[in-house]
Formats: C-alpha cells, sequence, structure tokens
C-alpha cells in the first residue's frame, strides 16, 4: 500500500513511519520542517520511503503527491505543550484549519479521479476535555460539553471534515485519537517560548520532558503544576505507531473512530515521583505545586474496548519501561542543548 504521511517529521511520525515501512508499505512523506527545523531520520534513504519538503497547505503539491497513493495519514499540525496552546491560541486554530482544509481537498480530489480508498485523521483525545463521565466512550465526544481551548476544538473540527467529506462526496474516514504520546524524538521546537519553572527555564511544556529535565538539572523540590491529581494515559509511541497502521490497514476501521491508549491512568504525581526515583534512587522525594494553566484538564481516561475489539488493538508497554527509554535520550539532550 502506498500512504502519503502528512507531517512526516514530526514527532509521532518518526515512530509511524518507520512501523510502515517495515511491514511492507511505501510511504510518501511531507513536512515544512516548521517545527523543529530540518531532522535527519532512520529510514530517509529507506528504498520505500519518499520524501517531500514542502508545505501541507499547497493544495497543488498535495495532488501532486496524493495521485498514485492508496490511503492519506493527515498528522500535519501546529502543535506544542500546554504553554503553547495559550500563546499561540489563534495561530494554531486558524493554521491547522488552513492545513486541514487542504488535505481533504487534496483528498476529495484523488478519491473521485484517482485511486485513493481513505483518508486517516490524527485528533487528539483533547477532544474529551470538557467530558465529566469516564471513561470517556468513542462518541462521548459528541455529547460532552465542547473543548475550551482552541486546540481542543480544532482538533473536533477536523472530524467533523470526516464527517463533511464523508455525507457530501463519500470519501472513507478513520479517525485516530491518541492520549498522551511518549517516547524518543520529541525536542525543542523552533516556535516554543521559554518559561521559568522554579529555577529552571524550560521551552516544552510538555510533561515527561519537562520532569526528567528538573530532576537531571538537580531541582529539589520539585515543580510541578496544581497539585499532581491530574490523571492522564501515558501511551507509548511505539504502540500508538502499530495502532495507527492498524487503523490504516483493517477495513473494519473504515468510518470508524478509535482511542489509542493505555488502559492505564496515572496521577501527574505518580509520574513525577516515578521519575525521580528512577534518576535519583538514594533521594527522599519532595515536590512543591506551581499555579496551574488554564486549559490543565484535570482528567482524560478513555475508553479503549473498541480499539481491542475490532482492531486487535492493546497499548501494552507499561510506565516503567516506556521512561527506562526516553530518560537516557532526554538526558542525552539536555547535554547537547536538544530539548
Amino acid at each position: 500500500m502506498k500512504i502519503l504521511v502528512t507531517g512526516s517529521a514530526g514527532f509521532i511520525c518518526g515512530y509511524l513511519v518507520e512501523e510502515l515501512l517495515r511491514h511492507g508499505h511505501t510511504v510518501i512523506g511531507i513536512d515544512n520542517f516548521s517545527k523543529y527545523g530540518p531532522v535527519k531520520k532512520s529510514y530517509d534513504a529507506h528504498p520505500n520511503y519518499h520524501f517531500q519538503e514542502g508545505d501541507a497547505k499547497d493544495i497543488g503539491l498535495m495532488k501532486k503527491l496524493v495521485r498514485d497513493c492508496d490511503q492519506i495519514l493527515a498528522a500535519a499540525a501546529m502543535i506544542g505543550g500546554i504553554s503553547y496552546f495559550h500563546e499561540q491560541a489563534y495561530e494554531l486554530f486558524a493554521e491547522n484549519e488552513r492545513i486541514m482544509a487542504a488535505t481533504f481537498d487534496a483528498a476529495i480530489w484523488a478519491h473521485k479521479n484517482h485511486q485513493l480508498k481513505k483518508i486517516n485523521v490524527l485528533s487528539s483525545s483533547m477532544v474529551y476535555e470538557s467530558a465529566t463521565s469516564f471513561p470517556s466512550n468513542e462518541g462521548d465526544e459528541r455529547k460532552c460539553p465542547p473543548p475550551l481551548s482552541t486546540y481542543g476544538f480544532q482538533k473536533l473540527a477536523c472530524e467533523y471534515y470526516c464527517q463533511g467529506a464523508a455525507e457530501q462526496y463519500g470519501l472513507p474516514y478513520t479517525v485516530i485519537r491518541p492520549f498522551n504520546c511518549v517516547g524518543t524524538g520529541e525536542k525543542r521546537a523552533l516556535c516554543d517560548k521559554e518559561i521559568f519553572s522554579g529555577n529552571i527555564k524550560l521551552a516544552m511544556s510538555h510533561v515527561v520532558p519537562d520532569l526528567v529535565q528538573k530532576v537531571v538539572k538537580g531541582q529539589d523540590p520539585l515543580h510541578i503544576l496544581g497539585v499532581g491529581n491530574q490523571i492522564r494515559h501515558y501511551t507509548y509511541a511505539g504502540d500508538l505507531a502499530r495502532g495507527i497502521r492498524l487503523c490504516i490497514e483493517n477495513p473494519k476501521a473504515v468510518n470508524e473512530d478509535f482511542n489509542l491508549s493505555t488502559p492505564d491512568s496515572t496521577t501527574v504525581l505518580e509520574l513525577a515521583e516515578a521519575i525521580w526515583k528512577k534518576i535519583n534512587p538514594q533521594k527522599p522525594f519532595s515536590y512543591v505545586s506551581d499555579s496551574p494553566f488554564k486549559y490543565d484538564v484535570q482528567k482524560r481516561v478513555p475508553a479503549v474496548q473498541k480499539a481491542k475489539d475490532i482492531l486487535g488493538f492493546s497499548a501494552d508497554t507499561k510506565l516503567g519501561a516506556i521512561l527506562d527509554e526516553v530518560i537516557p535520550w532526554i538526558v542525552e539532550q539536555v547535554k547537547i542543548g536538544g530539548i
């Protein structure tokens, strides 16, 4: 299968492209390097990977790339940590709408005139930002109040693009909602603004890299946002890549939506203590609470049974194993100034 992946130089796609290539697919990648700048990937020279530097908003280029593709994975987007949601509230909404509209325009054209079978849209757990009942099942995003952040609302809008294109043009789709992806490769973005957390200056506001940085740099007590009872499901990027591949490959995924997540709930405080003990096993854990951001969702708990029943997918990598892989990478990036 030939698959066009937008945002192919991004963090999650770094795992996904490798997963697709390993399973025999041909991947056409497009990215404008707007987030990290030019990056090198281990699969750049793979014979079945073909990269085009360019902007996913360029409909002419998108039509050229998708012409002979069987599916699209629409992953390109402006995205960042929680501080980024506040700093770029308008820009990320407007730019992501432009990206999504251009991607769907190209997909509708290719489905009508060529061999495109389906578009797969990378949404977000943030569509459940205002949920009040848990776990959040697929479909609850239409029942709970709309997301409060512009990022969450725009991700929900992406799902309505699927609905509109299917109803008007018969374009098949799959909606994919990752939950709190954790892995290597998530570096400092060009647009990130540095802020202080206690005595440590950070530029990411992604919880795992930020906590690791602060511990590695000797912060004691450790500063966390809020009281630490925010609930998240930290899901390994390799597991997510496998789940996304199954969404692309499985015919039962057509016109469906899936939460892709570990079933394990972890509070921010539990995460912080786990990271502390990995780095400072002989030192007592201590922390202080800083004022949280406005859109720091207190609870996100997904239902995961649908993905297991239809796709045979489960995210089984435990948090300890994820941290064993990610912490050494972050430590090295701190040394070389990568984050």
